[in-house]
């Protein structure tokens, strides 16, 4: 779930510079699901009174599962429901909305995009008849602006135009933190410095605790850095000072225990940094460093030759100038 964008930052003259400007440069695909269970072949568990949540795989997107591969679900209050994340594709988020309606027929008012990556925010189109709130990130906005065709071009390259979904923005945009009732539950979000991507929002609900940190949190399978390594770092303290035990991570399981998850979490991302900045000081080409860094976490992460050796290159373009 990443696509990396934007302009690298300048570097040195060399062969080794000009390698590192072609791994740093242009636009990075790796990330972004290369679009395998069908949706239709998953279950939701209710891992909270009223609270609906379906395990994405930990596997890449295809053509078949429509991008289905994230944690999305829903919370139901006595007066609404909100959807926590609307899915990978229209097909993704129609596939919810369904499941929703076989449970309560109560509106569904509020529709969370936690950030730009695809699989959590391209089922929202699936749910525009339901005339929701579309809740986001103050910084989404522009994120889409900057990916989102890109993106829609992808999905419908590989699912065709009827199951891709479109570009939806956020209608309530957070500057910091709000709040959500649906009726004996309060959902409190909050909008995260640069860290997973420059958009992440988490949330928290008030019947059950449970903290729900969307990307911020990896379960199983391997981090995705698409935004910043150190602030990733410093924004898994604000989630570790919100004080819950349990949470719906974006990825993997779809209840743990939140210490340890974070724990794992921020062991990967310790290492990478620090490994990272080691090989910067011994001045090791980045085709090195992203062959070495990081391989200690390899046996505790899913999809860790897909994602690891990216982790390290985004990771290098940011401590490379620190």
């Amino acid at each position: 779930m990443v696509a990396q964008f934007g302009l690298s930052p300048p570097v040195a003259g060399g062969v080794q510079a000009s390698r590192r400007a072609a791994l740093f440069g242009g636009l990075c695909l790796c990330c972004l699901p290369t679009l395998g269970r069908s949706a239709e072949g998953f279950a939701l568990d209710e891992v909270g009174p009223g609270i609906f949540i379906r395990r994405g795989p930990d596997a890449e997107a295809t053509a078949e599962n429509a991008d289905a591969i994230a944690n999305i679900g829903f919370i139901v209050g006595e007066r609404s429901v909100l959807v926590t994340e609307s899915g990978g594709s229209l097909a993704d988020g129609q596939w919810l909305r369904a499941e929703i309606r076989k449970r309560t027929d109560k509106p569904i008012s509020h529709v969370v995009l936690t950030h730009v990556h695809p699989d959590h925010c391209f089922g929202a189109e699936a749910f525009a008849a339901d005339a929701p709130v579309f809740v986001g990130h103050h910084a989404l906005r522009a994120a889409l602006d900057a990916r989102g065709d890109y993106y829609r071009t992808r999905l419908v390259e590989l699912l065709g135009a009827d199951r891709a979904g479109k570009v939806v923005y956020p209608t309530l945009e957070v500057t910091d933190g709000a709040e959500v009732d649906l009726g004996g539950r309060t959902l409190s979000f909050h909008a995260h410095g640069v860290a997973h991507t420059n958009c992440d929002l988490s949330m928290r609900d008030s019947a059950s605790g449970l903290l729900f940190p969307a990307d911020l949190l990896f379960v199983t399978r391997i981090p995705s850095l698409d935004g910043s390594l150190l602030g990733w770092l410093k924004e898994a303290d604000v989630l570790k000072a919100m004080g819950a035990a349990q949470a719906v991570p974006g990825h993997g399981p779809t209840r743990v225990d939140f210490a340890p998850a974070m724990a794992d979490l921020t062991r990967y991302l310790g290492t990478l940094r620090d490994e990272t900045r080691k090989a910067i000081a011994a001045d090791l080409p980045i085709e090195k460093a992203v062959a070495t860094i990081g391989q200690s976490e390899a046996r505790n992460w899913a999809l860790f030759d897909l994602y690891n050796g990216r982790n390290v290159t985004q990771a290098f373009k940011e401590l490379e100038w620190e």
